[in-house]
């Protein structure tokens, strides 16, 4: 039996010496999670068992004591009791008042040697008090102490079962102390006593050791889950190309802090920025340097993070920053310009040094917005008026921006008015043939003069309708509108009509399409539908299909603004179309030579490519008799005619014979 105790105190050991050396090698491999984890939930489970276990070590006690009062000497049944007790009412008042859920794992691993160390020592105190008063007193005395020092140790392993070196300290003091105190006395009761309280003992200390390695490895399968968890979260909230904080975690984190400001009132910041020349970059090398391109953007962002800096990748080739405790506004300009600074250099690959360059749109919390969200849009709504004003700038939100967003919502809200159709109107400017000296066909361009808010131009109202998605509703109804009317043109003149860019990739604006096309009597071959090269790189595939569809049907298909965009050209071959319409800003410089190659180049490939062209914006005879002499016999500008309703366009045409000749505006 004194065997199987041994060998049982043994294996404790020996199991706390495995912890321990497990402990040692997660700390030297850094990994302190486990180990703080295991101490946190060993207090917070100890913290009801051992205030239970000085009450009850207390209590019995107190009976011990009483029971030998009268035989004992009064330094036994008194004195010692008395200086005894007391550290257990202090000890159990400190454990009702630990706040173990918020204790560090360094102050749970304290309290816990602690206890240990305090367990030590009022165990020697009680198993030799309780030895001493063994001396006094009738066998019912004696047996008392037996009892009382068996329930002490059984107590202590049950309370103690999440802290086993303390309760295997408790057995070996206690018990190592009292089985030879009992074999040697000579009685056979005491001696079966004592085989009896070490074989309940010995049973004891297996199913604590038992316990104590269920809950290691129930504490390290929920520590193990938790890193997951947390592993987990953090992909979520992570871009996983640059490194960088997502767009989920920039706009977590920018919640948090503003709800913060209301309470500390520090000054917030929000920057978004887009990189200006990311598209040609990914069209002309792929993808792939793409990437490398974003990553060494991210990594720069990342160099300039610190606690009240945040950087994130939004999404695309566009990146945030969120700034909080700033001293003064200036703060938050200074790292803006050390951003734009930053993305301005070149990125050398594969030595090709490629320049994004960025544009950037600022606003400050609380005067940009009172919110998160309004702070995010209004940052966002400065950033496209860079992109469409001064590219390469940073743009402070101001009072004229949020009075621009009020009317641009007042346009959307305008929008939704079920007779909204009925205020708008189509006005018609023709596209003229030089060598027929005809009219080939007409554009009709949408004008709206709302009520309330006056005339609103096409780029405002057209944007407003993509904002808050009334664009199907417009263009099918002005393009019933826009058909019905040019039933009363001449045979010979076609209709154009311009698509929005989310109409293209829209299958159901398609198919309305379609079905307009079909109800409305106009022939499909006198149709042409303008689109734009935004149009078709908001999904290729997507405008790919619907440009198929249209043609089958008989539709000529444009594309408009023709080389505005970075890939035009690479659209052109794959794409099914008929005409190209030559934007403006070339026709303005065709008498210079730069101008007049460029608009050669485009003449040519249309002719390798079999396709029509229409020169836009021209305004002089000059500009007319130059396109002539390149080989460019489609034009339209204000020197042919300025966009006019269809009554007007009619009075205006002139018929001889079949020929159609046109009064050009004065």
């Amino acid at each position: 039996m004194f065997h199987s105790l041994n060998r049982d105190i043994r294996n404790g050991v020996w199991h706390m010496k495995l912890l321990r050396n497990e402990i040692k090698f997660l700390k030297e491999l850094g990994d302190r999670r486990f180990y703080g984890q295991i101490a946190t939930r060993q207090l917070i489970e100890l913290q009801p068992q051992v205030i239970w276990l000085y009450a009850l070590i207390s209590v019995n006690a107190c009976a011990l004591a009483f029971t030998h009062y009268s035989i004992a000497p009064v330094w036994l049944t008194i004195a010692v009791p008395g200086a005894l007790l007391p550290i257990c009412l202090i000890r159990g008042i400190h454990w009702w008042s630990l706040r173990p859920h918020e204790a560090s794992d360094a102050e749970a691993v304290s309290y816990l040697r602690r206890t240990s160390l305090v367990t030590a020592l009022l165990s020697i105190g009680f198993v030799s008090w309780g030895l001493a008063l063994d001396t006094y007193g009738g066998p019912y005395e004696r047996g008392h102490v037996a009892v009382f020092v068996a329930i002490t140790v059984i107590a202590c392993i049950f309370c103690l079962t999440h802290l086993p070196a303390a309760a295997l300290i408790v057995t070996i003091i206690v018990m190592g102390s009292l089985i030879p105190y009992y074999l040697i006395s000579g009685n056979d009761v005491f001696i079966a006593i004592a085989f009896n309280v070490l074989f309940v003992t010995i049973v004891m200390v297996r199913i604590l050791l038992r316990n104590y390695a269920d809950f290691v490895r129930l504490v390290k399968f929920q520590t193990e889950t938790q890193r997951l968890i947390e592993e987990n979260a953090a992909l979520a909230s992570t871009d996983s190309l640059t490194g960088l904080p997502n767009r989920r975690l920039f706009l977590k984190r920018l919640d948090s802090w503003v709800a913060d400001q209301r309470t500390n009132g520090n000054e917030i910041a929000l920057a978004i920025f887009d990189l200006d020349h990311f598209k040609p970059i990914n069209d002309t090398y792929g993808h792939l340097i793409g990437d490398q391109v974003l990553i060494e953007i991210g990594r720069r962002l990342a160099e300039l993070s610190d606690a009240n800096t945040v950087f994130a990748r939004l999404g695309g080739d566009e990146f945030g920053v969120v700034v909080r405790q700033l001293k003064n506004v200036s703060d938050a300009r200074f790292l803006c310009d050390k951003i734009s600074h930053e993305l301005n250099k070149p990125v050398i690959l594969e030595r090709v040094q490629l320049v994004t360059g960025c544009s950037g749109g600022l606003a400050y919390f609380p005067e940009g917005g009172c919110s998160a969200h309004e702070l995010f849009d209004r940052a966002d709504y400065a950033l496209y008026y860079s992109k469409e004003n001064s590219r390469g700038a940073i743009t402070t939100f101001s009072d004229e921006h949020e009075n621009n967003i009020r009317g641009e919502r007042a346009i959307e809200a305008a929008l939704h008015d079920n007779d909204i159709l009925n205020e708008m109107e189509i006005h018609y400017q023709p596209i003229f043939n030089t060598r027929l000296r005809s009219i080939s066909s007409v554009e009709g361009l949408a004008r709206w003069n709302s009520p309330s808010l006056g005339s609103i131009g096409p780029d405002r109202f057209i944007a407003a309708a993509e904002r808050c998605g009334r664009i199907h509703t417009l263009t099918i109804g002005l393009l019933r509108k826009a058909l019905d009317e040019a039933r009363s043109l001449p045979e010979e003149i076609g209709l154009s009509f311009n698509l929005s860019a989310h109409d293209l990739i829209s299958s159901a604006t398609v198919i309305s399409i379609v079905s307009a096309v079909r109800a409305s009597k106009f022939a499909p071959n006198r149709l042409t539908l303008e689109l734009t090269e935004t149009a078709l790189m908001r999904d290729f595939e997507a405008a790919h299909a619907a440009i198929s569809t249209l043609r089958e049907l008989g539709i000529k298909v444009a594309l408009d603004d023709f080389g505005t965009g970075y890939s035009s050209l690479s659209y052109v071959h794959r794409l099914p179309l008929d005409i190209i319409k030559i934007d403006r800003s070339f026709i303005l410089n065709i008498d210079s030579k730069l101008g007049s190659d460029i608009v050669t180049t485009v003449l040519n490939l249309c002719e390798n490519l079999n396709l029509e062209c229409v020169a836009e914006g021209v305004e002089t005879d000059s500009q007319v008799n130059k396109l002539q002499l390149l080989g460019c016999h489609y034009v339209q500008g204000y020197l042919i005619g300025k966009p006019v309703p269809m009554q007007e366009l009619l009075l205006r045409i002139q018929t001889k014979g079949k020929i159609l000749y046109f009064q050009r505006t004065a």
